[in-house]
């Protein structure tokens, strides 16, 4: 890395490490998020929370119904995000620099990876902030909470749920640049013990194109999508509750393939999808211990056309989840057990099912430490039985001083395509792994802290992509790659309120790249420096910087700024002015695939 780099990076973690303290005085409230929903199978306060967490609040949303969900969670530590082109194209999130399809997606309470893609993963390109209320990411092996493919961490999203009594109405219309427009409507009502949400998302950009148009590619690349989503909730008189909840999606998407745009062509690249996702649940209790029953189904219906050669994949996930919970003693210590069956199908070539039981002891150490402790046992068809365990802990040096930590192992199961797709292979084994962290947390009040994290992850039996040079791809595959696949890493995070309704957020990724596999293929550093104010008049306004250096291919490094801009109209409205890339800077996510220019998008919000 030049020299300018590091003494950049260098100086953001010192100006980030000496200013926070001093500046961390004021005592402006700041709302921050009591409690995480993954980082145990209950819900958890987080300063109990052994593992890494990041929240997204509906806060750090408002005004950015139409920008990419990846936008924001890029913004997070320890989070990449790579595009192949607009809005719409295809988009991966990778978690310290482990491959995406190593990080489960789950959406109101619905996982999401695509079952017939080669590497199931979630594709996060056409998901925009208006599909989303709030989300979750944790970090760290997970698969004695989540089974397999829980090796990275998870991310959990949830759209809107009612929170007050009553019906409520929100909507949002948006346009911008590459012809962009967009609208939301959604309703939620609670009334005695009933709650219901809806709401209806559609949107269309013109785009611009996938490849590079740098490198001569002239021809746009659009999307359009309508999403809906739903919620409905009831409290039985003896206390139980029953419900059920689901999202629709119609979406096609154009792209480019390898050759590009070329002048006189009638070839097209587009790839229509369709999904949906239903889950029912009852929640009741049985003496002393809770119960949670849950369905689920998802379903992904996809056809991509490569100059006009349609070739279509479907994919679905069938889970049937029970959950018990008891309080053992009266110092706090808690049981949590339960068993699930999941089945996975992908058209043309067969399904896979997968039984597992487990068990969590969360418990307090005397009293300043808290203590969980995770055991799962998986049976799955083709691959037999694997035990995954979890260790993680937080000690309170202070009550404004945290030390945490936490050790677990993992498995990913190979799909159905790497195994009987076209490019498979019925000889590979699981991939496994371990990981750890080990972090410290300070706060000063209620708004502001910085947290300091390490990571290490070891991957064996990874499966890769064999190249072997032939034109038609004939002799190519999934294989076995030699040796273990390593990671380690630094993560920083910090936030700071001062004055009123001003604060500042920064992080620092550091994700060592010397690995002899694909896993090399993230930054080696991350930094995100972010201002938030507000003003006499009610005008908000957040400008945030992105620098990403130590990239692989010889990308190079590049920095991008954002800037939102809010203002209310009368009550419970606003505008709001968001311009993406302000500065206009150049740069690829993906090698030879392109970015947006700097971007104008304006908005209108109103609930009622």
């Amino acid at each position: 890395m030049p020299c300018k780099t590091r003494l950049f990076t260098t100086s953001i973690i010192l100006t980030l490490t000496t200013a926070l303290p001093a500046l961390a005085q004021d005592d402006t409230p700041y709302a921050l998020p009591p409690i995480t929903l993954t980082a145990n199978r209950e819900a958890t306060d987080l300063d109990k929370s052994g593992s890494s967490v990041s929240i997204i609040t509906p806060q750090e949303l408002n005004g950015r119904a139409g920008e990419p969900l990846s936008d924001t969670l890029s913004r997070l530590p320890g989070v990449t995000i790579r595009q192949s082109g607009p809005l719409g194209t295809t988009g991966s999130i990778s978690v310290r620099g482990a491959p995406s399809h190593y990080l489960p997606v789950v959406i109101d309470g619905i996982e999401v990876s695509d079952a017939a893609a080669g590497q199931p993963a979630y594709d996060i390109g056409g998901l925009i902030g208006a599909d989303v209320a709030q989300g979750e990411l944790l970090r760290g092996a997970q698969s004695a909470l989540y089974g397999s493919r829980a090796v990275s961490g998870v991310l959990t999203l949830q759209s809107p749920r009612p929170t007050e009594e009553g019906v409520h109405h929100n909507v949002t219309a948006e346009a911008g640049s590459y012809n962009t427009w967009l609208a939301r409507y959604g309703v939620t009502m609670r009334r005695n013990a009933t709650d219901l949400a809806f709401s209806a998302t559609r949107i269309e950009t013109d785009g611009f194109s996938a490849l590079d148009e740098n490198d001569g590619n002239f021809e746009d690349d659009g999307y359009e999508a309508t999403r809906l989503t739903f919620y409905a909730a009831h409290e039985l008189q003896g206390g139980a509750k029953i419900g059920v909840n689901g999202f629709w999606e119609d979406s096609t998407s154009h792209f480019d393939d390898w050759s590009g745009d070329v002048v006189g062509s009638t070839g097209d690249d587009y790839t229509d999808r369709e999904s949906f996702g239903l889950r029912g649940f009852a929640e009741f209790q049985t003496g002393a211990i809770d119960h949670a029953l849950a369905l689920t189904r998802y379903r992904m219906d996809r056809t991509s056309y490569q100059n006009n050669f349609p070739t279509d994949f479907t994919g679905t996930r069938t889970k049937l989840s029970w959950q018990g919970a008891t309080d053992l003693g009266t110092n706090g210590a808690r049981l949590i057990f339960g068993a699930d069956s999941e089945k996975e199908a992908a058209d043309g070539y067969g399904d896979t099912r997968t039984n597992g039981v487990f068990a969590e002891l969360t418990t307090p150490v005397g009293q300043r430490a808290d203590l969980s402790l995770s055991l799962r046992h998986d049976n799955h068809s083709e691959f037999g039985d694997f035990t995954s365990g979890r260790i993680a802990g937080v000690y309170r040096l202070r009550d404004d001083l945290l030390l945490r930590a936490a050790y677990g192992n993992g498995f990913r199961a190979p799909s159905l395509y790497e195994l009987y797709g076209p490019y498979g292979d019925e000889t590979l084994m699981r991939e496994e792994s371990r990981s750890a962290e080990i972090g410290i947390e300070k706060q000063w009040g209620a708004d502001s802290y910085l947290r300091l994290t390490t990571f290490w992850l070891k991957a064996t039996s990874l499966i890769g992509w064999d190249d072997r040079g032939t034109p038609d791809w004939s002799d190519d595959g999934y294989n076995q790659v030699d040796g273990d696949a390593r990671r380690k890493g630094v993560e920083l995070d910090g936030r700071y309120a001062f004055g009123a309704g001003y604060a500042l957020t920064g992080s620092y990724t550091y994700i060592d790249n010397e690995v002899a596999s694909e896993w090399a293929e993230v930054p080696g550093q991350t930094v995100n420096l972010g201002i938030e104010g507000s003003f006499a008049t009610g005008t908000t306004a957040a400008l945030n910087m992105r620098y990403v250096g130590d990239r692989p291919q010889d990308l190079g490094d590049f920095t991008v700024v954002d800037l939102l801009v809010t203002h209310p109209l009368r009550d419970n409205s606003e505008v709001y002015l968001r311009i993406e890339n302000l500065f206009d800077e150049q740069y690829q996510l993906v090698n030879g695939y392109g970015t947006s220019d700097r971007a104008f998008y304006a908005g209108v919000r109103a609930s009622f």
